[in-house]
């Protein structure tokens, strides 16, 4: 392994100033504290296993085994968030890349030793389930993990394959290692040379948050060029990391007697088929008109030659661009969040200044963005501040994900904090939502009104375009996997292509590095995640109309649903702050709201 050297106008890692990265001393003061705690973790789970072949002998004998396995998960999650945060902040070092492997080996090895539990719990008969989580004492803190054990008990394996699965565990989760190792370690790109003969840095994350905004056609252009071309050199490695998760999936949905791998996966968010397909369907017949004439507006606008993917994001009004510090972003928030209360808005202060959150952009450090929220800690968030007021929208949807499990963190248990992925994206979405609207009331400037709202479409287009035809991609797939056919790197850009073609139309030009885009996330190895990105907007497009309409009784609903956590499923906790979403109305409606900022966007350009 080698650590990768500075290319001029990044940093190194250990060149980040302070103020710039997160403070991981509230998880462990040092290395030695960390090795301390990962020792401890294999004499807890060696204590553990002196409850197998014992959880049949009743409620007391299983509350003690779910106390003590409750307290090891709990550690586990704080040492693995250490070594996971470190090599995200810097995937080119050696030992961040040891320690996270090390971490893995770990998980492997605890997960083989406590799937007993899991397993001998539902070998009990199903009254006895249903009467442990009927029981309103303390094992009612283990609700969530025992209603799970319900819904697997038809589909699980004897418990020698069982134990067999969770000892794989690291090697079931090598694709997504793998695709973010290349990502952050091995993936260099070349410096984006202009007719000036000024060449510029290019990285994963200047491009994606700051190149592809960029006023500039031929930035744009040849960034996305060079981007691409690196893309192209390891499209048949991804895209063999990439069937190795299908694979994967579609041969345990096989084994463990599901119709289909889309069955399985949709089992585990607790979501019905139909509600899957309807945000896949309805949203490309219904939003790709408002896109395409987005796109066509922006090509006019801009009085471009031609529409290309390069320039879906192009700012519609180059000169114009408003404060964006990440103090300024930062107050702007704050204020856009008041209508949350003072206990939401507590947490969001200690997000922005008590160094949750990691902004440098250096070499070896992951893509995008994300909250983690280990149990008993707070939330850490990375993301990559490139001083654009996008960057204020993703800074809000973390901390978004941010408020959500700090609350759910304080008022249930380690096992009832998570709730199903279909809900993950409407908290954090939900501070994107009410961040546009406010910048939106807050200015009576034509010119600025119009900025707002594209960077506020910017959001729809995020999670109802880019993610959304990401789990179209995903349901092509893992249909052709289903079929027994091949995944290679051909298939999946001609898919790409395909889908791509079929939303925008004849408004933009799709060529064959658009089609690469299959390379770009890592959403691929996270389960059914992508479309989860729609379903949590649609999901807070209507409770933030809610919270306008009523006020503080919707808010109050919402902070509820929040610190719920896991305890609901999420058609209920939806349905709880107001919302049906086993209808299409929520998901139309959305829609026409989307068409709406168009309309309003294309009429500021006939003054």
């Amino acid at each position: 392994m080698t650590t990768l050297k500075s290319v001029p106008g990044r940093l190194t890692r250990k060149e980040v100033p302070d103020a710039l990265s997160w403070n991981l001393s509230d998880l462990f003061t040092s290395k030695e504290q960390w090795e301390e705690s990962l020792e401890a973790l294999r004499l807890q789970t060696e204590k553990l296993s002196d409850f197998k072949g014992t959880l049949h002998k009743g409620k007391t004998q299983i509350e003690q085994c779910l106390e003590q396995y409750e307290t090891l998960i709990i550690q586990l999650v704080r040492v693995s968030t250490w070594a996971n945060l470190l090599y995200a902040a810097d995937g080119t070092s050696e030992e961040n890349q040891i320690n996270a492997s090390r971490i893995g080996t770990e998980m492997a090895e605890i997960n083989k030793k406590t799937s007993f539990i899991s397993t001998e719990l539902s070998q009990l008969p199903e009254h006895d389930l249903r009467q442990l989580i009927s029981d309103e004492g303390s094992i009612s803190r283990f609700k969530t993990m025992i209603e799970d054990i319900l819904s697997w008990k038809p589909y699980l394996l004897s418990p020698q394959t069982e134990e067999a699965l969770a000892a794989l565990g690291q090697v079931l989760g090598s694709p997504y290692t793998i695709y973010q190792r290349s990502k952050t370690s091995d993936m260099t790109f070349e410096n984006i040379l202009l007719d000036s003969g000024e060449a510029l840095p290019l990285s994963f994350a200047l491009y994606e948050d700051r190149y592809e905004f960029s006023k500039h056609p031929e930035i744009r252009r040849k960034a996305y060029a060079s981007f691409s071309k690196t893309l192209k050199r390891y499209q048949h490695t991804f895209a063999s990391t990439f069937a190795a998760e299908v694979t994967k999936q579609s041969t345990l949905a096989k084994l463990r007697g599901f119709e289909s791998v889309t069955d399985m996966l949709l089992h585990s968010q607790q979501v019905s088929k139909e509600m899957y397909l309807n945000q896949l369907t309805i949203i490309q017949a219904e939003l790709a008109p408002h896109m395409r004439k987005l796109a066509k507006l922006r090509k006019r606008v801009l009085g471009l030659d031609k529409m290309t993917f390069a320039d879906l994001k192009a700012p519609l009004d180059p000169d114009f661009e408003p404060p964006t510090s990440y103090e300024n972003a930062g107050k702007i928030i704050m204020e856009s969040l008041e209508v949350m209360g003072p206990e939401y808005l507590k947490i969001m202060n200690k997000g922005l200044t008590e160094q949750w959150i990691d902004l440098a952009d250096n070499i070896g450090k992951s893509t995008g963005a994300f909250c983690s929220s280990p149990y008993n800690v707070h939330p850490y968030i990375l993301m990559t501040w490139t001083d654009t007021m996008r960057g204020a929208f993703v800074l809000t949807h973390e901390l978004g994900h941010a408020g959500h499990f700090y609350l759910a963190g304080h008022n249930q248990s380690y096992m009832n904090t998570r709730p199903s992925r279909y809900f993950i994206e409407a908290p954090s979405t939900m501070n994107e939502l009410l961040l546009g609207k406010h910048l939106l009331r807050t200015t009576e400037d034509p010119r600025m009104k119009r900025w707002v709202i594209l960077q506020f479409l910017g959001t729809y287009y995020h999670n109802f375009v880019t993610h959304l035809l990401e789990g179209e991609l995903q349901r092509r797939v893992y249909a052709l996997a289903d079929e027994g056919k091949p995944i290679n790197a051909s298939v999946l850009s001609r898919e790409k292509k395909d889908l791509l073609s079929s939303f925008w139309g004849d408004a933009v030009e799709i060529d064959d590095d658009a089609a690469l885009t299959w390379m770009r996330q890592p959403h691929y190895y996270m389960e059914l995640y992508p479309y989860t990105y729609s379903a949590g907007l649609t999901a807070s497009t209507a409770v933030s109309k809610l919270i306008e309409e009523e006020g503080e009784s919707a808010v109050k609903r919402w902070i509820e649903v929040l610190k719920a956590g896991g305890t609901k499923t999420p058609v209920d906790l939806l349905k709880y702050a107001g919302v049906d979403m086993t209808s299409d109305k929520p998901l139309k409606e959305a829609i026409q709201y989307v068409g709406e900022l168009v309309d309003e966007l294309e009429e500021s350009y006939k003054d």
